[in-house]
C-alpha cells in the first residue's frame, strides 16, 4: 500500500472501508469514524479488511468526527491515536469526557463551528442515532446501546451533507429530514450488522431496505452507504445495497464504488 499522500479534493468523499470517510469540503479534510487496524479480533467483534488508505496518508486532517468512541468497528486502536493526534475532535458529550483533548463533546442538535481556509465557515451540527431497535433497552441516559450521534455539515456555498453514525431508526431520519430540510448529499451505515446475544440479533444498524427508505425520507440527490464491510458482523453488504435502492426505484441518487475511490457530494 502506497503511503503518498491522499490528493485533497475540492467537494469529495472517499470510503476507506468500515465506516470510516474522508470528505474534501470547504478547504477542510475531515475524516469519520476512524478505523486504520488490520484485520484481527477487537473483543466480541473482528475486523476482517484493513482500510483501502493508512493513516499515514491522512497526517494533514484538520476534522475527526466520531459518531462513538465505544465500539472497535466505529473507532479502533490506530483510529483512536489518529483521532487524538488531530486539531479537533468532535464527538458525543460521553466520548469526548473519555477521550480528553482535542475533543468536543456536541449532544444532539448542538453546532460547533470551524473557520474555513477561505474566510468562510463550516457549521457541524450533532443529530440524532439509535443504534438499536427503537424497542431496545433505553439507560439511564436515554440510549439504546450507547451514546451515538450523526453529524449534519453546512456552511455558505457548500452542499449539506449527513454522516448517519450507527443509526437504525427511519424515525430518527424521519425527525433529522424535517428539522434540516434540503440535505445534498447523505452518508448512510449500512450493513445490518447483528450482535449475537444482543436485541434478538436484529439489525443496530440500517439494513438495506431501511436505507434505501432513508434515502427516500431525506430526499438527498447523492446518497452514499458506508459501513457495510470489514467487519464479520455485517449481514449486508454492497449487492444487497444496490438491490433494495433499486428496488426502491431510487438507483439514481445511490453512489457506491471501490474503497478510496472519490466520489462527488454534488450529483
Amino acid at each position: 500500500m502506497s503511503t503518498t499522500s491522499l490528493s485533497r479534493q475540492e467537494c469529495a468523499i472517499t470510503i476507506l472501508g468500515g465506516p470510516t470517510a474522508v470528505i474534501d469540503l470547504g478547504g477542510l479534510r475531515i475524516v469519520s469514524d476512524p478505523t486504520f487496524d488490520g484485520p484481527g479480533p477487537h473483543g466480541y467483534l473482528t475486523k476482517t479488511e484493513g482500510p483501502a488508505v493508512t493513516d499515514d496518508q491522512l497526517a494533514d486532517v484538520d476534522l475527526v468526527l466520531v459518531s462513538h468512541d465505544n465500539h472497535a468497528d466505529n473507532f479502533d486502536g490506530r483510529g483512536r491515536a489518529f483521532a487524538l493526534a488531530a486539531p479537533l475532535l468532535l464527538t458525543t458529550t460521553g466520548g469526548a469526557e473519555r477521550l480528553g483533548s482535542p475533543a468536543i463533546g456536541l449532544a444532539a442538535w448542538q453546532a460547533h463551528t470551524v473557520q474555513r481556509p477561505d474566510g468562510g465557515e463550516l457549521t457541524v451540527t450533532a443529530v440524532p442515532a439509535v443504534h438499536g431497535p427503537e424497542d431496545g433497552e433505553w439507560d439511564l441516559d436515554g440510549n439504546i446501546n450507547c451514546q451515538v450521534v450523526g453529524f449534519v455539515l453546512s456552511g455558505g456555498g457548500l452542499p449539506t451533507v449527513y454522516l448517519s453514525g450507527d443509526n437504525a431508526s427511519i424515525r430518527t431520519v424521519t425527525e433529522i429530514a424535517g428539522r434540516i430540510p434540503g440535505i445534498d448529499a447523505a452518508v448512510l451505515h449500512a450493513g445490518a450488522a447483528r450482535i449475537p446475544g444482543k436485541f434478538r440479533e436484529r439489525a443496530v444498524s440500517l439494513d438495506s431496505i431501511r436505507a434505501a427508505a432513508a434515502a427516500a425520507i431525506l430526499g438527498a440527490p447523492v446518497t452514499i452507504p458506508a459501513h457495510y464491510d470489514g467487519w464479520a458482523h455485517f449481514t449486508e453488504g454492497r449487492d444487497a445495497i444496490e438491490r433494495a435502492f433499486d428496488d426502491a426505484g431510487l438507483t439514481a441518487v445511490l453512489r457506491v464504488a471501490d474503497h478510496g475511490t472519490w466520489l462527488p457530494l454534488v450529483s
